[in-house]
């Protein structure tokens, strides 16, 4: 099963335990943790149900290639990191 991260930056505003999940996109994984979890998802995705500009995915280390429909491949081995951009100076 994929495991599915976030950030403290994110926890501070609502709960989002680490969880493992049987996924084969990045799609299913939100989807299926967003089902059990549903308060993160506006925080991750925004009305269009991509993902917000000022969050970044890492699937194993690499950045998500699709942001629009969530279509990245996982192995059951994946880590999938969610977490704010930070900006500003």
């Amino acid at each position: 099963m994929a495991s599915l991260h976030f950030t403290q930056n994110l926890a501070r505003h609502t709960e989002c335990p680490t969880a493992a999940i049987a996924a084969s996109t990045v799609a299913e994984l939100l989807e299926r943790y967003f089902a059990t979890w549903p308060g993160v998802r506006d925080y991750v995705l925004d009305n269009q149900g991509e993902v917000r500009h000022h969050v970044k995915v890492l699937i194993d280390g690499r950045n998500l290639r699709d942001r629009r429909k969530l279509t990245d491949d996982l192995q059951p081995s994946s880590e999938v990191y969610v977490f704010q951009s930070l900006s500003g100076g």
